[in-house]
């Protein structure tokens, strides 16, 4: 395995390993790049499409694959994002004037992305992300970054890129090319616009450190603030049950129980929160960092830690030993095993979940008792910076279970075996990252994205150049390109929310559909799925229809203070669930001899959305949930755009709020109440016929979404899941945004799923 040089710009000398040849290289090429990120938008929204100004990403990033003979291959290159185009650079263009891209092309709107999560290459650990074609999963490729708070950056980059193609395939063009944007989207029919993007200021970020920071696997990273709420009900999109109470303040760092569900007799759940001088990014890295000396500074029960394995970039498992002299008077070694699972939701937030397991690398060993870990979660997520002040700071809190009995007799008496627990020395993590993150202010300060203005630069090539130079491929054909040999080496927002009691009206929702038409009256009855309707809230195994004052939606006046209002009556009426066991994912399953659009009853129907969850499983699963409307989507409303609109504007606004309403505190917090834009989570099918539209969710495209399922199919039969679907508002016009839809799931029996034949 060969050592290749770092690049030649001013970092310093580093080394990364490469097998295989430049040739092999450019052959797995051919369906590299073009990121569709998850909800944040990059920086600037809609400004690039609609204002003078557009936006410019770029920074250091792996290329990371397998050449023909199997061999994996990594080159460090510098990406530039102008528009809906890419270039591809061996060196930094800015440090090296007149340099020409090694690649160039252009980000199609059915370019699809995957956040592949954490891998190691080499010798370091990275974070990957996948491209792919929806319509052609032969074209993909990979990159990598060397943090998470950078590969969430370049999503939101790419995310903008997509959005620029669409908007200019939307705004000119002909009827062909809008049939055919994938392979033959047409550059020349919007040249006085992007002339006069080219002509205006532009905005440059700058994604990550730079090469250095790359080949050493910086951590030192951050992101923009999103939110300054400090409690959990100012942000998150469905009412939750919790009711913390602080009982204890220690260093700086408090201690919350949660007193709703304390007499329960399962143990108590508690969790200390602080605010840290750092980025989210900054923090998740160093929680998830098992180098021990870095451990040793902050972490006081699992410091000695080892990596015994890693599955799908997102979860793995630990092995650990500490050394029971600070906890008790005992001096027997003791050990454990948890795994742990971690995601970054569309906000930015960090989830990680601890849970305690067993390996077959470990049994149990001698002279060491075997200790379980406390089951456990970390959340991370930013913070509005004060006014006049650029340090970022980010929020964490350390949520667990504990047994009531220690814990009721430390909270009465400071001085109690409790401070000698292993759950007391979780808690104190918390105040251990603090301290050790404030006591390093290069963790405090670095960034991840830094914002340029200025006017347009030698190195900043127009987009009207782009066009002169006839840009045509896509940018994942663009790279399969050949270049040159020499390419064998390595060369160098939201604000506290306003929750009133407010709620939508039913005026606000009926106007979505068309009030010239009578009404058709539609009887619940007629329609029957495979998953029974529940009579009541204690029943099991079936499906009940919600309102939606559960969850917190956009109000009318969100785009000037970000106000959320409770949810009102949903437009859509839920008619029938099926819940089919299948051999492999089925799509358009409205189609199928079984399905209730198939009978007469559903022929006759206005309209019906038909919401196809395909769970990923052994065998597969289907929970396709039938909407019925009693009147058709009046013209020209928002509801009539998603339903007959282009994918990429439902993508950008098909919305999921979820809500775990019972169930094992653990899986509520994996599940989360935040809502999530799933055409930008996972795979998203749209197929429009007669009077119905069907949205095919793979949630098996997303190892983040295949992880989380896969925790909540384990405690299926004990939780209850409330949905609520609805249209994301991003115009005053819209508001306020309306629920189309909800749904309960009531402990669902994997057994009872019926066999669907294809």
């Amino acid at each position: 395995m060969d050592a290749l040089p770092s690049p030649s710009s001013s970092s310093s000398p580093s080394t990364l390993k490469k097998v295989g040849s430049e040739r092999s290289e450019v052959s797995t090429m051919s369906g590299l790049l073009g990121l569709g990120g998850g909800g944040g938008g990059g920086g600037g929204g809609g400004e690039d499409q609609r204002g003078s100004s557009t936006f410019e990403y770029f920074g250091w990033v792996y290329h990371v694959g397998v050449n023909s003979i199997g061999h994996e291959y990594c080159h460090l290159r510098f990406l530039f994002i102008r528009g809906k185009y890419v270039e591809m650079y061996k060196r930094d263009p800015h440090e090296n004037p007149g340099i020409k891209p090694i690649r160039r092309g252009v980000v199609g709107p059915t370019l699809m992305l995957e956040e592949v999560g954490r891998r190691k290459v080499y010798y370091g650990d990275v974070y990957v992300l996948r491209f792919f074609n929806r319509l052609d999963e032969s074209k993909k490729g990979e990159i990598a970054c060397a943090t998470a708070g950078e590969a969430q950056k370049w999503l939101e980059a790419f995310d903008q890129a997509k959005q620029q193609a669409e908007f200019e395939l939307t705004r000119g063009g002909s009827a062909r090319n809008k049939l055919n944007m994938e392979t033959e989207l047409n550059l020349d029919v919007h040249r006085p616009r992007v002339r006069r993007y080219a002509s205006g200021l532009k905005k440059l970020i700058r994604i990550g450190q730079g090469p250095e920071t790359l080949l050493c696997q910086s951590s030192s990273l951050g992101a923009n603030g999103s939110t300054d709420g400090y409690f959990e009900r100012d942000i998150n999109d469905a009412i939750e049950a919790y009711e913390w109470k602080c009982v204890r303040t220690i260093n700086g760092v408090r201690i919350f129980e949660d007193v709703a569900n304390s007499e329960n007799g399962k143990g108590v759940i508690v969790k200390a929160v602080a605010v840290i001088d750092a980025s989210a990014d900054t923090a998740f890295e160093v929680l998830l960092n098992l180098e021990r000396h870095q451990r040793y500074e902050w972490d006081m029960l699992t410091g000695d830690l080892e990596l015994l394995d890693s599955y799908d970039g997102h979860l793995d498992v630990v092995y650990g030993t500490f050394d029971p002299r600070y906890l008790t008077r005992w001096h027997s070694k003791r050990d454990f095993i948890f795994s742990r699972q971690w995601f970054c939701g569309q906000d930015g937030t960090y989830t990680i979940l601890h849970f305690p397991a067993v390996h077959k690398k470990k049994p149990p060993r001698s002279g060491y008792r075997r200790t379980k870990i406390n089951p456990s979660t970390w959340e991370v997520r930013n913070l509005n910076t004060s006014m006049g002040s650029n340090t970022p700071r980010c929020l964490v809190t350390q949520m667990l279970e504990i047994n009531s009995a220690g814990w009721c007799r430390w909270k009465k008496n400071h001085c109690s075996k409790f401070e000698k627990s292993v759950p007391y020395a979780l808690l104190c993590q918390v105040g251990g990252l603090k301290e050790y993150i404030g006591a390093n202010p290069a963790l405090k300060f670095e960034s991840s994205t830094t914002v340029i203005q200025s006017k347009l630069s030698e190195v900043s090539v127009s987009n009207a150049e782009f066009e002169e130079s006839e840009v045509k491929d896509e940018f994942y054909d663009a790279m399969s390109a050949d270049s040159s040999s020499s390419d064998e080496e390595l060369d160098n927002k939201d604000s506290k929310l306003n929750l009133a009691l407010k709620r939508t009206s039913a005026a606000d929702a009926n106007k979505e559909l068309d009030s010239e038409v009578a009404p058709v009256m539609i009887d619940p009855s007629q329609f029957r799925g495979s998953l029974r309707n529940g009579k009541d809230e204690a029943d099991t195994n079936c499906w009940t229809c919600p309102s939606g004052t559960g969850f917190m939606i956009r109000g009318k006046n969100y785009l000037k203070d970000n106000s959320k209002v409770m949810g009102g009556d949903p437009l859509l009426k839920l008619i029938a669930v099926d819940w089919f066991k299948v051999d492999k994912s089925l799509d358009r399953i409205a189609l199928h001899p079984r399905s209730l659009l198939q009978s007469q009853a559903g022929k006759k129907l206005p309209f019906v959305l038909v919401i196809n969850l395909q769970v990923p499983a052994k065998p597969n699963y289907s929970l396709a949930l039938y909407y019925a409307s009693d009147r058709p989507a009046k013209p020209g409303s928002l509801f009539a755009q998603f339903v007959d609109g282009s994918d990429m504007f439902r993508d950008a606004r098909f919305k999921l709020i979820p809500s775990i309403v019972e169930g094992y505190w653990m899986v509520k917090r994996a599940v989360g109440t935040k809502a999530c834009l799933l055409g930008k989570a996972v795979t998203c099918k749209y197929f429009r016929q007669d009077n119905f539209l069907e949205i095919d969710v793979d949630i098996g495209s997303s190892s983040v979404a295949r992880s989380v399922i896969g925790l909540v199919l384990g405690y299926v039969t004990s939780i209850v899941v409330d949905l609520a679907i609805l249209i994301e508002a991003k115009e005053e016009a819209e508001l306020p945004e309306y629920i189309l839809g909800t749904v309960r799931l009531n402990r669902l029996k994997l057994d009872s799923a019926v066999r669907l034949e294809v």
